[in-house]
């Protein structure tokens, strides 16, 4: 049985111009407000604040003219779906998973793997902290003038 593709299937959610301009306005005004699902009955229900947080860093996102993919951070990725998460070849990330800098797991009696959402996004932070790290080193070395 073959395996669809789950960032085929993401909920993914583009805001207009119009929109964007609204959503600005709402994450500004979002600092004290409730998220309220009204009902059909006309019955309000209050959502957690988890959802509100959600909704906030969606609002964010789009108002800055992103693009939002829904996904839980519990869903396994091939490692086809690794690279194009990333920007990555698909060799490169199969050679990542190789060296465990990226952990995956293999399907019962497989040679197949998947690759947990929330792994993926804890080795984008590293490889972003790394970047962040060796661009202070290059200004410090040019400031002090250092030769290269």
């Amino acid at each position: 049985m073959s395996r669809t593709g789950v960032l085929a299937h993401a909920v993914r959610v583009e805001a207009d111009h119009g929109d964007r301009e609204l959503l600005a306005h709402i994450e500004a005004a979002a600092q004290h407000a409730q998220l309220v699902l009204r009902g059909a009955d006309g019955h309000d229900i209050v959502l957690p604040a988890s959802l509100m947080s959600l909704v906030l860093a969606a609002a964010h996102d789009l108002a800055k003219g992103n693009a939002v993919f829904a996904l839980p951070v519990e869903t396994r990725l091939t490692p086809n779906e690794v690279a194009q998460m990333l920007g990555l070849s698909r060799p490169f990330v199969v050679r990542l998973l190789d060296e465990g800098e990226i952990p995956s797991q293999h399907l019962p009696d497989s040679r197949h793997r998947l690759v947990r959402l929330a792994d993926i996004l804890e080795f984008q932070a590293r490889r972003e902290r790394r970047a962040e790290g060796r661009r202070r080193i290059m200004e410090a070395a040019e400031e002090a003038e250092f030769p290269y």
